[in-house]
């Protein structure tokens, strides 16, 4: 799957996480996102944002809102006044799947969306 194929994939039910061996692949097509673990939750992907001003954060927040509820795929969110963190993990699976990959890759693309 490439890039541009994220930002139009719809997300499925997955119950399957990504190997080890795959993960580069697919982190590949996510700039900006990075592996992480914490303690005995599911390994997952996380990505920060910057903002100039708390409306302009809600603004990011909203839209990832609305991606979120199309592809009924939640993110974890960290919201504060200039900055958004996003941690994607797919529960069911206990880990990572394609579906953190496409929400990553579509809250990457909305033009509120500025790397931290």
């Amino acid at each position: 799957m490439s890039s541009l194929n994220l930002l139009t994939a719809q997300c499925q039910p997955q119950t399957t996480a990504l190997t080890d061996t795959e993960l580069p692949t697919w982190l590949a097509l996510v700039p900006g996102w990075k592996p992480v673990k914490y303690d005995d939750l599911p390994p997952a992907i996380e990505s920060s944002f910057a903002f100039d001003n708390f409306y302009q954060t809600m603004a990011f927040v909203n839209a990832v809102a609305e991606i979120a509820h199309g592809q009924d795929h939640h993110p974890d969110l960290i919201v504060s006044f200039g900055a958004c963190t996003l941690r994607y993990s797919t529960h069911s699976a206990g880990g990572l799947t394609p579906n953190d990959f496409i929400c990553a890759a579509q809250v990457s693309a909305l033009p509120e969306a500025t790397a931290a």
